[in-house]
């Protein structure tokens, strides 16, 4: 970024910032067939500050950490925005996950309290106390904003790490100045804008591209109402005059299926999570004559690699660098590859959109590879730039969007089955499902009703395979590739 980062700071005044130039503009509006429902920026700037207050009323200090276990709804964001408002750490968790899998990580973040709506997972002990209901939070005066450093520490998200274990990834306040880099590398992004994310408020693709983005530029945000399926969203695209829609690569799918109306309004698609198909692309473009453009990013530095409106991606290529990102290719130890080469993409320590670093015991940690950040992705550039894929040089598997760590589910069922191993398989053109396969004489039943008790859905495979025998090479280690390649080929 060629603009220098300011002395003070803060990322969620940053995103309210037009509340004082434009308060009655519609900042949110979640919609249903029936109605919508709608918050001006000066009322959710007002709502951010009241529940800030309410936190600090709580007892808590700068620098302690929120644990966020809420679901599908506007209160995700103002929570979200209201802890960073004041110097608070929130801590943005799925909903799916099991009363397993937020126990551990509520050990790994230590969190001094819990914002939680019911049905939804807590953790077992309960390391701190729980608030429910958020609107007693907002019943105080606003608080001020906190101002700081750009690199003081913001929000914690979580990713799977290829131990089998979720890392937690530390984010600065400057993280938001970053994405800026996206308005115009990916978005297209303007102030007029009107932009409809179909993924639920707590994913944090739908918190970054469909809200917080939006409202830094003082354009409308759109969000579908909870119980919203697919086959509602060409209606509420036309009805709502969307000028932008984000969504993953599965929606468009269901979406095409179901036929889509003339949406004159609308001038691009966003998608990002999962490598888009280019079917799915081409009839996109054919039923709507608007063209989808893909991202390329993860936990760590969101997305850094796109197509956009004035800079399309070439056919078969993921996109370029957005304006101001620092990459490079790298070989197996390090070096930058030959040009045309393949190598594993990196980001360099300079890039203000990358992560602190990983949370540990004694502060953050941030692995570097001399001075970058090595992502695993695999990927080679051609003379214009453009970049091309090559898959993951791990075996991360990616689950409608979210990586996860094939050790973290085969840990999940090590004292059903003992041998097992969890691969991702292709079973038509551009659609991926998690298998497992595993050579014990386990009911498949019984294994969905225990992975329903310890992985959150996202997680779960949606085939099991027995196998007399898992493929190994001549040192015993397992051998993915061909195992994902015999269960494609198996029935």
């Amino acid at each position: 970024m060629s603009t220098p980062l300011p002395d003070r700071f803060n990322l969620a005044a940053h995103v309210m910032a037009k509340a004082a130039q434009a308060p009655d503009k519609i900042a949110l509006a979640v919609l249903s067939p029936v109605k919508a429902q709608r918050w001006s920026f000066a009322a959710l700037e007002d709502r951010v500050l009241r529940m800030a207050a309410g936190l600090l009323a709580e007892g808590l200090a700068p620098g302690d950490r929120v644990l966020l276990r809420l679901g599908n709804t506007a209160d995700f964001p103002v929570a979200f925005l209201a802890a960073i408002a004041v110097g608070l750490v929130p801590v943005p968790t799925s909903a799916q996950l099991t009363v397993p899998e937020v126990s551990r990580l509520a050990g790994e973040i230590a969190p001094r309290l819990i914002l939680a709506q019911d049905g939804i997972a807590l953790p077992d002990p309960l390391p701190c106390p729980v608030v429910t209901d958020l609107g007693a939070l907002t019943a105080r005066e606003p608080a001020d904003w906190r101002m700081g450093s750009p690199e003081d520490l913001a929000y914690i998200v979580t990713t799977s790490g290829t131990s089998g274990r979720p890392r937690l990834v530390a984010h600065a306040h400057r993280a938001i100045l970053a994405r800026r880099m996206m308005h115009d590398g990916w978005y297209g992004l303007r102030e007029s804008d009107r932009l409809l994310h179909a993924g639920a408020f707590n994913w944090t693709f739908t918190l970054g591209t469909g809200l917080l983005d939006p409202w830094s530029v003082g354009a409308t945000a759109l969000i579908p109402a909870v119980g919203s399926d697919a086959t509602a969203l060409p209606l509420l695209l036309r009805r709502h005059d969307a000028t932008i829609f984000a969504a993953a690569p599965g929606v468009y799918r269901q979406m095409l299926r179901a036929g889509l109306p003339q949406l004159p309004k609308l001038r691009h698609g966003l998608s990002a999570g999962e490598k888009l198909p280019d079917p799915v692309r081409e009839d996109w473009q054919a039923a709507t004559g608007t063209t989808i453009h893909e991202a390329l990013g993860m936990s760590e530095c969101s997305t850094f690699i796109s197509g956009s409106p004035d800079r399309p991606a070439p056919q078969g290529t993921l996109g370029f660098a957005q304006p101001g990102r620092r990459i490079a290719i790298l070989d197996a130890e390090g070096a930058p590859v030959a040009p045309g080469e393949t190598g594993t993409l990196a980001v360099h320590r300079g890039d203000p959109g990358l992560m602190l670093g990983y949370l540990a015991q004694d502060g953050v940690d941030l692995p570097l590879s001399s001075d970058w950040f090595v992502t695993g992705d695999m990927v080679h550039a051609r003379p214009d730039g453009a970049l091309v894929y090559h898959g993951r040089a791990d075996d991360m598997l990616n689950a409608g969007g979210f990586r996860v760590s094939p050790l973290e589910i085969e840990a999940a069922f090590a004292s059903l089955l003992g041998d097992c191993a969890a691969v991702s398989v292709e079973i038509r053109d551009g659609v991926h499902i998690i298998c497992l396969a595993h050579c014990s004489d386990a009911d498949e039943d019984a294994l969905r009703r225990h992975a329903e008790t310890c992985l959150a859905r996202y997680k779960q495979p949606r085939r099991y395979q027995r196998l007399d025998a898992l493929p190994r090479g001549a040192n015993g280690k397992l051998n993915r590739r061909a195992l994902a390649k015999a269960l494609k080929e198996t029935p």
